[in-house]
């Protein structure tokens, strides 16, 4: 069943002469984790406001299940838990009041509202807090409870806005356990917004690519990395104030200070390592490509193609 229809979706701010979202459209089938990545400014906070019908679009169609976002203001509410990247609402509800009066609005019976209140304490491992007030949390910790919100009730959607972000390794570990046995016990269908392709490879099943608002590629992440399916990547760590020299020809990338990274076909992988230094390292690490490659394959091509949405 096709649960997003997004067709050619133009978004313009005022005094910007450039759209935030420029003719985009995909579709998103039930049960599907659908990750959407870009650089800050790309426009993903742009498309998923509008799909959740915060923001009205300039041009184009967003239907949900069939029927327009825009058109029910309860449409979109009672199928949709929505995790933005800040919620001031919450700031006057401790956490159990906030999870509690969530679902009650989704349409749980008081009873079964408290019951749900709990049982999203103990799944998102947040009982401690539970009569803190969210305005009293650390960045992580109120991460976290908008997580437990977007869920409360079980919506059969979920849109999340950078879900890991500010969470430690831990955390995160937890959340994407959590959304997978969502998706796997419940069916649950979720977008989510993310910059880390590393960690969304671990959960996607289809990924949307947005460069300068226009979404640049689509599809399973197996079938899009065809694209540089002959790459391995190399990664050199080393002392920030000793960077090495490389074999001519290569373009490295830097990550964080200490820490590049270089594509290699995989024909000249052996010849590249023999001509390192290795003396000038403390560390190098070669592996196939992944995700992360992937974006900055299509997200940094000269011309960025338009590209129709796809189910696959």
């Amino acid at each position: 069943m096709l649960v997003y229809d997004v067709q050619d979706v133009v978004k313009t701010y005022p005094g910007q002469a450039r759209p935030a979202n420029d003719h985009v459209s995909l579709q998103i089938q039930e049960g599907e984790i659908f990750g959407l990545l870009g650089d800050n400014g790309a426009g993903k906070t742009t498309l998923v406001r509008q799909m959740v019908n915060l923001l009205r679009s300039d041009a184009g169609s967003i239907t949900l299940y069939g029927r327009p976002v825009a058109h029910d203001p309860l449409h979109v509410p009672l199928l949709v838990g929505y995790m933005p990247q800040e919620s001031h609402a919450l700031n006057n509800l401790s956490v159990g009041e906030a999870l509690f009066f969530t679902a009650h609005l989704r349409g749980l019976s008081r009873a079964d509202a408290r019951r749900e209140r709990d049982a999203l304490l103990e799944l998102w491992q947040i009982g401690d807090l539970r009569d803190k007030y969210s305005s009293r949390l650390s960045g992580g910790q109120r991460r976290l409870l908008r997580l437990a919100v977007a869920t409360a009730g079980s919506p059969p959607v979920l849109v999340l806005d950078e879900p890991t972000n500010d969470l430690d390794p831990q955390r995160r570990k937890l959340v994407w356990d959590v959304l997978r046995h969502l998706n796997g016990e419940r069916g649950t269908t979720i977008i989510f917004i993310t910059h880390d392709a590393i960690e969304a490879e671990k959960v996607i099943q289809r990924v949307g690519i947005l460069r300068d608002g226009r979404l640049v590629a689509v599809g399973r992440p197996s079938d899009l990395k065809q694209a540089v399916d002959r790459k391995l990547r190399l990664e050199l760590i080393f002392p920030p104030d000793s960077s090495p020299d490389l074999p001519p020809g290569l373009v490295r990338r830097e990550v964080q200070p200490g820490r590049w990274v270089v594509l290699l076909d995989w024909s000249d992988a052996t010849t590249v390592l023999g001509q390192l230094n290795l003396a000038h390292l403390d560390d190098f690490r070669l592996y196939s490509a992944t995700l992360e490659d992937l974006y900055l394959h299509y997200a940094t091509l000269a011309e960025a193609p338009r590209i129709s949405g796809s189910s696959l």
